[in-house]
């Protein structure tokens, strides 16, 4: 049986082999890019595939019979059959995918083409209030819509553990009613990087309610199931998947309600981010998206590992998460603090100034733990432990 120091070294050369395909990371050595959560930077499969379809088949999808046109269809179709295989989907024949420029379209397509024609007068929803924006926003406009028609729908939060940042499905059991119809929930977190449960969602809320999530920051990053989380949407980006920025895609499962159907007519797609988003989905399976997160996972607790023994620093999200043997559950790739003293937007300058690219504002992130910065250290495949190390060293030398 392999020994933990086994298997670190052969994920150390699995990653170095994967490091040097990232143009952009071999080509500033002296930078570390740590800012993935926001966008991912792009393999060489990536850009190829790029160049090849703008270089041998660059057509519309679907309005033409010649050659090109036929193969940019067979791209965007089977780029539909990738998303569904990349995502475990348990009934492919009757589930859908649509393409959309990121995770925020997608959520803004269910709500306004999908829940104001589901809901009811007298039903209630429940939805995040310190997630993404982009995962709390969309459900207000619906509801506000509905209000415009004469239809009354209530809202309730979704509630947090306040110990760890993670769903409170204790909790969320007691909001649950005979007029809950539909649940917004976020896979992974983007401020505290924690799982946020969501196979737990299901058992809480019963058998009949839709559940829709948003997977930005765990599709690409790490396996994600429909058989295992039965959810009836997912919407993520291609962009936090490696692929181009404006591509993306919303899962549909149709088990629950009406089918979805994006209203409008449906114009010409990005078929030059179908492409990338193929490639890069490609890419990652080929990596092997356990190892992609088993590296990542390791990463992130190796900063917060060191953060924590850094008086100055104080890291969000659950506390007891810090050390890298913790036996709770760890951060996917991201992990976000602030500085007792030092500003977090001053800190991110002086962070540049030594070579590293961070976040620093209050990330989206809506309710109370939006209002003020924070430093996010986001990290994905091509990132190395030398890099954490020198962060840490710099952070230390700040203390």
């Amino acid at each position: 049986m392999e020994g933990e120091t086994g298997r670190v070294e052969r994920l150390a050369a699995w990653h170095s082999g994967l490091r040097a395909e990232f143009p952009i990371i071999t080509r500033h050595p002296e930078l570390a890019y740590l800012d993935s959560a926001a966008t991912a930077q792009k393999p060489r499969a990536v850009l190829d595939a790029v160049q090849e379809y703008l270089t041998t088949s660059n057509a519309n999808a679907g309005r033409g019979t010649y050659p090109w046109a036929n193969r940019t269809t067979a791209i965007i179709e089977g780029t539909r059959n990738r998303v569904k295989a990349f995502l475990d989907d348990p009934s492919p024949d009757t589930s859908e995918v649509h393409f959309t420029s990121g995770t925020t379209e997608g959520l803004r397509l269910v709500a306004l083409d999908w829940l104001v024609h589901q809901l009811r007068d007298g039903d209630e929803i429940i939805v995040p209030s310190a997630d993404h924006q982009a995962n709390i926003s969309p459900w207000h406009e619906a509801v506000e819509v509905l209000a415009r028609q004469g239809t009354g729908v209530t809202v309730r939060a979704m509630p947090y553990q306040l110990s760890s940042g993670d769903y409170d499905t204790e909790a969320l059991a007691g909001l649950v009613s005979s007029r809950t119809r539909f649940v917004a929930a976020t896979h992974v977190h983007h401020v505290y990087g924690g799982d946020m449960n969501v196979h737990r969602i299901r058992r809480t809320v019963g058998p009949d309610v839709t559940i829709c999530l948003d997977a930005a920051q765990s599709v690409g990053h790490l396996p994600v199931s429909m058989k295992a989380l039965d959810v009836d949407f997912v919407a993520f980006s291609g962009h936090k998947a490696l692929a181009l920025p404006g591509s993306g895609a919303l899962w549909s499962r149709n088990a629950r309600g009406t089918p979805f159907t994006p209203r409008g007519w449906n114009g010409t797609p990005n078929t030059v981010g179908v492409a990338s988003l193929d490639a890069a989905l490609e890419w990652l399976e080929r990596a092997g998206l356990q190892r992609v997160e088993e590296w990542t996972v390791r990463l992130a607790a190796r900063l917060t590992d060191g953060l924590r023994a850094l008086p100055p620093y104080e890291v969000l999200g659950c506390q007891r998460s810090l050390a890298a043997d913790s036996p709770v559950q760890q951060r996917h790739g991201i992990v976000t603090f602030r500085h007792r003293a030092i500003d977090s937007v001053d800190l991110g300058f002086i962070l540049f100034s030594h070579g590293f690219m961070v976040r620093t504002d209050g990330l989206c992130q809506g309710g109370a733990g939006g209002s003020r910065s924070s430093v996010r250290v986001s990290l994905h495949v091509y990132n190395s432990r030398e890099e954490v190390d020198r962060l840490l060293g710099v952070l230390a030398d700040l203390a």
